[in-house]
């Protein structure tokens, strides 16, 4: 009986504390979560200050609680890469492009009407999307260069889009993977696509298109490569000549960002005045303490500002562009060593704006694509009157209530934009009639 009862005591001991150590991890773990939920509000409540107390969302614009979630969602991104890269799991530009990819990737598997193979083209990743319907003659082709900045975009998070043109315009699509900032630096980008146009135009048959129907395009950095690579090949008479170029909302000049586009918008979501300056200096590989020396001009020689002006002026852009808050910009001296830093920024193959008539004169026929509510939208406009000045066909589409980035938004769920998608159906009429 004395045994029992001390065996029943040691019992009693030992589940007294096991009990204990169970409510000791209970507490630990509702402490746990208790501390996630408080950061988690925290970023939250963060996130929504910094987006009201830094953009504008101006009246006429899409979707504008809608832009603002989006807007939210991609500062809490790249807080949370910050979050992860002072952890020492990854960079922040890594973590950036991975949720891209994922939040981007087309989703459902195979398309039924296309076959799609990844391959190289000369060293150079490409994605291939050949339509399954048989043609009487060769097809269409459009060699696509993605966007986002030169340091973000991936044939992965353009697959839907890249997708979507193929299938609707019943096109042969090469969407090309070039190198990205900051790891590569310029001309490193524009090397890449460069060769894939390149290795694509003398292949052209064997993916069934038409050499003499090659379309090359791109939206935002990928429309400047677009740009160049167009100016680039101009002189080579040893290939079939581009029978168009597609620029959606192409950033074309690294020169002046007092334009009136720029002004106007320069606080609107997604892509903001300082933004672009950022990346541009990215590619560049300059030094990212110069960054207000540059937004000022201050990398700009006195004799090339007035060599450029004829081609970037305010005075050359619509009345009607420059109606909404804009100030001429009056220039200070140079300072020399932000123009030793930068001056790579002055050749055409960086800025296509710049490029002589000569070579502008003998480029194929363009659509530029253009939103009101974009910093980059004087770049386009520029272009286009460049263009038509020197007797090149334009198609202009300009959508009066849209934003930087519009078009990849055309078919994105929750944050699905309308005028994304007609931006989207318009470029596909045009790569279909071109």
């Amino acid at each position: 009986r004395l045994t029992l009862t001390s065996d029943l005591k040691v019992g009693w001991t030992l589940l007294c504390l096991a009990g204990s150590k169970m409510g000791l991890a209970v507490v630990l773990l509702v402490f746990f979560l208790a501390t996630l939920v408080g950061l988690a509000l925290l970023l939250v409540v963060g996130v929504i200050y910094f987006d009201f107390s830094n953009s504008e969302i101006p009246p006429g614009i899409a979707n504008p609680w809608r832009l603002r979630f989006l807007h939210c969602t991609l500062i809490a991104v790249s807080v949370l890469g910050k979050i992860v890269e002072n952890l020492g799991i990854c960079s922040q530009v890594v973590f950036v492009r991975c949720v891209r990819d994922q939040w981007l990737i087309r989703k459902g598997g195979e398309d039924p009407k296309l076959f799609v193979k990844d391959l190289m083209f000369d060293s150079v990743p490409v994605r291939i999307y050949q339509p399954k319907s048989p043609a009487s003659s060769g097809k269409r082709g459009v060699i696509f260069f993605h966007g986002g900045g030169f340091m973000f975009g991936s044939i992965n998070s353009y697959d839907s889009l890249c997708c979507y043109l193929s299938k609707e315009s019943e096109a042969v699509v090469v969407s090309v993977g070039y190198r990205l900032s900051p790891e590569y630096r310029y001309p490193s980008h524009f090397e890449d696509c460069f060769l894939a146009t390149v290795h694509f135009l003398k292949t052209a048959a064997e993916y069934g298109v038409d050499p003499a129907s090659v379309i090359i395009g791109g939206d935002n950095a990928g429309g400047n490569l677009t740009a160049a690579v167009c100016q680039s090949l101009v002189s080579r008479t040893d290939l079939p000549k581009l029978h168009a170029q597609i620029l959606i909302y192409p950033n074309l000049q690294i020169v002046d960002f007092s334009l009136p586009s720029f002004q106007q918008n320069r606080s609107v979501p997604i892509l903001y005045r300082e933004r672009v300056a950022f990346y541009v200096l990215n590619y560049l590989h300059a030094d990212m303490s110069m960054m207000e020396e540059v937004l000022e001009g201050q990398h700009v020689p006195a004799d090339m500002r007035l060599k450029y002006r004829k081609w970037l002026s305010p005075d050359n852009i619509p009345e009607e562009f420059r109606r909404r808050r804009f100030k001429p910009q009056v220039f200070t001296s140079h300072i020399n060593e932000v123009y030793e830093e930068m001056q790579k920024c002055f050749e055409p193959s960086c800025s296509p704006l710049l490029a002589e008539d000569s070579t502008i004169c003998c480029l194929p026929k363009a659509y530029i694509l253009t939103c009101e509510f974009d910093v980059l939208r004087d770049d386009g406009v520029l272009y286009k009157k460049r263009l038509e000045d020197n007797g090149v066909q334009v198609t202009w589409y300009h959508v009066n209530d849209g934003f930087h980035g519009v078009v990849s938004l055309f078919n994105k769920g929750m944050l699905h934009f309308p005028a994304g998608k007609r931006a989207v159906d318009d470029i596909i009429s045009f790569i279909k009639h071109a």
